[in-house]
């Protein structure tokens, strides 16, 4: 197979936000920058893009690594790997609907080299790390030259590979809030082979039970490649608010969920199959936080 070389460029190394800021503000739209790069170098090589500067983010350390306390909860940095947070321990057993979702993404080899703020910078439907995020009530941190401001992951997405960022801001962190006492969650996907594929449809599904573990006080249905951006299916939520769950109402969820639901068409599967997908994913995600939160002692 002919694989084209990249296009012509010119390689920046910045070892500071204030070295990168200054960079983005001499280019402009001539540069683009380089985080894993698992999307970029592919249009690159498609000519679908020529930049004449690429900026490496790799040797900022600000934008790296993943913390915990117990007051502020889980810091990942953007550049993160979705390799790191998958052999992250604290992610595994705090955030295991996060861990779930990175650990379905793609092959090894693109989970090694793919970020986490650039899957969500990337803002395609299907993206696996959004609904999770949502659903635990993550925020970003986004910075510019002159400038920082908060964002929740939930307000961050426009339309497909749109965002709220502005051409001289870049995302620097996620943060995530401590987990509630006796709480869970979830993330079921289907895709059509392998975890090669994209999803064709993703549900994140948290729960928060009442002291005797069993009534809903909090719920979040998060559904992913089913809109033009992740979305709450917030009908099906407030069915379940004050509610003791069976498996008769994760159904009724489910049904609901779909309702809500504004899938397309597309090579990978029809609306209506993507629909069917996501009644069963809630159900089924309902059913299992439910059960995983009873089973703690």
């Amino acid at each position: 197979m002919f694989i084209k070389r990249l296009p012509q460029f010119e390689y920046h190394y910045p070892k500071s936000l204030p070295e990168l800021f200054s960079l983005m503000a001499k280019y402009g739209d001539k540069a683009k920058l380089l985080a894993g790069g698992t999307d970029l170098l592919v249009s690159m090589k498609k000519r679908e893009i020529s930049p004449d500067h690429l900026i490496n983010l790799k040797e900022i350390p600000e934008l790296k690594g993943i913390s915990f306390n117990e007051r502020e909860g889980l810091r990942i940095g953007a550049l993160t790997t979705i390799d790191e947070i998958e052999q992250s321990e604290i992610v595994k057993n705090r955030y295991q609907i996060l861990w779930e979702a990175v650990s379905v993404m793609a092959s090894p080899q693109i989970r090694t080299l793919g970020t986490i703020g650039g899957n969500l910078a990337s803002a395609i439907p299907s993206a696996d790390t959004a609904p999770p995020l949502i659903a635990l009530g993550a925020s970003l941190t986004i910075k510019g030259i002159s400038s920082e401001r908060k964002c929740l992951v939930e307000e961050f997405f426009k339309g497909p590979g749109e965002s709220v960022l502005k051409t001289d801001e870049i995302l620097t962190e996620i943060r995530i809030p401590v987990p509630p006492e006796r709480s869970a969650g979830t993330y079921l996907k289907m895709m059509r082979r392998n975890a090669l594929d994209l999803a064709i449809v993703g549900v994140a599904t948290f729960l928060k039970l009442d002291r005797d573990k069993k009534i809903c006080e909090d719920v979040k249905i998060v559904l992913g490649a089913v809109a033009p951006t992740p979305i709450r299916a917030i009908r099906a939520e407030k069915l379940l608010i004050g509610k003791e769950l069976n498996e008769a109402i994760a159904d009724e969820a489910g049904r609901i969920a779909s309702e809500e639901s504004k899938p397309i068409s597309d090579v990978r599967a029809s609306k209506e199959y993507r629909k069917t997908l996501v009644h069963v994913l809630t159900r089924r995600g309902l059913i299992k936080v439910n059960s995983m939160i009873r089973e703690r002692s």
